[in-house]
């Protein structure tokens, strides 16, 4: 009888970790996190579920003639905030699977 009594508790505790994995992540989804390129010419704003939702272009780097150089920096500051989101993503979920062996996480 002893071991329904563990296995009642394992799966209590396995609830309020859900529980807690459920709440970071829709922390994280608040988050705003920023990359930016040339010098804060371009800054990309990213929401911790890594969703770009905001962009903003200094006026001086626009440039009609160079247009190629405009979407460098777009990219490099939307890769910059990804890379960001990514990290604060990992740091932020990896204490719920630290220590455990979970297959695919």
């Amino acid at each position: 009888m002893r071991g329904m009594g563990n296995m009642q508790n394992m799966m209590k505790q396995m609830q309020k970790m859900q529980k807690k994995m459920a709440e970071a992540q829709e922390k994280l989804g608040e988050e705003r996190i920023e990359g930016s390129a040339g010098g804060g010419m371009v800054t990309v704003v990213v929401s911790g579920h890594k969703e770009v939702v905001d962009i903003i272009i200094k006026e001086e780097v626009v440039d009609p003639e160079d247009i190629d150089m405009l979407q460098d920096l777009v990219l490099a500051a939307t890769n910059d905030a990804l890379k960001k989101a990514e990290e604060l993503s990992s740091s932020t979920m990896g204490q719920f699977t630290k220590g455990m062996n979970l297959p695919g996480f």
